[in-house]
This record gives structure tokens, sequence and C-alpha cells, in this order.
């Protein structure tokens, strides 16, 4: 299994990050592995809402069904899953001061013979987390606005 996190800081409100963050599509803005992400149900962004993700790689395609599995005030829990790996991306959200302290948690656990590999990938995951820390605050920036509202 593989794990990374990321501590961002945000200047904006917690509950405005949760709201953006809530809706899984929008890590096309954010998480630099995502090639498409749609929501593929209907509904209010609840637990159990669904998302169809393709992601790339080390140059390969892959597509996973992504959940959400949590979603509270300070917490948001996505779960991935197809026949290779479960991938959980866990967002604990709080207040720092007039902003937001996003502590970012990915794991994937693969699965059979891919399991194999996880000691091969940790830095390149390490590297994909480096990114995500990178692109997201200025996903939240040009979605919500560049000052804190």
């Amino acid at each position: 299994m593989i794990k990374v996190e990321r501590v961002i800081h945000l200047p904006h409100p917690p509950e405005a990050v949760t709201a953006y963050l809530a809706d899984f599509s929008r890590t096309e803005s954010w998480d630099p592995g995502t090639v498409s992400c749609r929501r593929i149900d209907s509904g209010p962004l609840a637990v159990g809402a669904e998302w169809q993700n393709i992601s790339e790689f080390r140059g390969r395609r892959t597509e996973l069904r992504y959940t959400l599995t949590r979603r509270d005030a300070g917490r948001l829990v996505f779960v991935g899953r197809n026949k290779t790996a479960t991938s959980t991306d866990d967002l604990s959200i709080e207040a720092q001061g007039e902003g937001t302290r996003l502590t970012y948690r990915a794991q994937i656990a693969f699965h059979g013979a891919a399991r194999l590999a996880s000691p091969f990938l940790k830095r390149e995951f390490e590297r994909l987390g480096d990114e995500v820390s990178e692109q997201l605050p200025a996903a939240v920036d040009r979605a919500l606005g560049s000052t804190p509202r």
C-alpha cells in the first residue's frame, strides 16, 4: 500500500473549500493524474455520489469508479475502485485563522500481481502529491476568487 500526505494552506473559509472539493469532478483542475472525471449519478453531493475517473499514470490510462463515502463539516473521503487497485482520497478540512488548513491524504492499494509493484511506485506517487499541493490552491483560487470571501 502506498500512502502520501500533504498539508495545504488556503486563504478561503473551510465551508467554501469543502463545497468546492465535494464535487470530485473538479479533480480535473487539481489532480495531475486525472484526465477526466464525470459524475455518473444525479442528486445532491452526498455520501453515495459516484464519479467515473480516468487517470493516466506512467503513460497508461486507467478507469476507477469513485464513491463519496464520507462528508461532514471537516472531512471528505472518496474511494475509487477497479480490478487492479483501490484508491482513497481523504481530505481533512479545518479552520486556520481566516483560511483553511487542508490535509490531503492519498492511499492506493494494489490488488493481485499489481501489489508487487507498490514499493517501486512510491516515489512517483510522492511526486504526484507534490504536484497536487501546487495545483490545488490555484484551482481553488480560480473557483473561489484569488482573495478570501
